[in-house]
């Protein structure tokens, strides 16, 4: 790895006396008690509940600043703008700050997902990218992320883990695609699984996106048909879990 800099996010900076207040009725994670030094993995999805963005959200005074894709952060700003009618609410980008990761790095916040995914924080852009680095840590882990790699309104935002990975609140109200995504939360419904596969083994009737460089197959799998043994701990876990109740 070289430097920390994750050159392949961005931040945008959602500002305004109505910012917190209109996040809240959009994202899957509750941003009226978001906290400095306190990250959130959460969604933007569609009124059916599938993933259409996924994003990290930090507090900064009032201000939320959203890391995303960098690749995506203009199309993010778009769609919010869609919603923001007449609130009064700023979105733009933020080239002042830049995401940072490191698998260790002492006082720095853990990333919201998964503690063993390192430490995440913003920071001025360093030398050097950590971005491929992360990547193979993150995927190793079973940990998927990016319009790649989720798709894009194709699959429902609990399908891709994302109860299991704090990617949602189920007491914070209404927001876009609410009412599918509690649904099958409480009717224990996830019937479904975004997984990672040898590239060897691919189904392609099930496949989402194919990464050669990393000799994998990301797949939408039917629960029953996986094997525990293939799957990363803290998945399979939760699979058991899911099939006890």
């Amino acid at each position: 790895m070289t430097g920390t800099t994750l050159r392949d996010r961005a931040l945008l900076r959602i500002s305004g006396e109505e910012a917190r207040s209109f996040l809240q009725g959009l994202l899957t994670r509750d941003v009226l008690t978001l906290a400095d030094g306190q990250p959130r993995w959460t969604g933007l999805l569609s009124p059916q509940g599938k993933a259409l963005f996924d994003l990290i959200l930090w507090a900064d005074g009032d201000d939320v600043l959203i890391d995303c894709e960098a690749a995506q952060a203009d199309a993010i700003a778009r769609r919010l703008t869609l919603y923001r009618l007449r609130r009064k609410v700023a979105i733009a980008r933020d080239e002042s700050l830049a995401v940072h990761w490191s698998p260790e790095a002492a006082g720095r916040p853990h990333d919201p997902r998964l503690p063993a995914l390192g430490h995440r924080w913003l920071a001025p852009a360093g030398d050097g990218d950590a971005a491929a680095a992360f990547r193979a840590h993150r995927l190793a882990l079973g940990i998927f992320e990016g319009v790649e790699e989720l798709g894009q309104d194709q699959i429902l935002w609990l399908e891709a883990n994302a109860g299991e990975l704090g990617g949602v609140d189920y007491d914070k109200g209404c927001y876009v695609g609410q009412e599918n995504t509690a649904r099958m939360h409480y009717r224990n419904k996830v019937n479904r699984r975004l997984v990672a596969m040898p590239l060897s083994d691919a189904d392609e009737k099930r496949q989402r996106a194919a990464l050669p460089d990393m000799g994998l197959s990301i797949e939408l799998r039917r629960v029953e048909t996986l094997d525990p043994a293939r799957l990363p701990g803290w998945l399979a876990d939760a699979i058991e879990g899911q099939a006890a109740q």
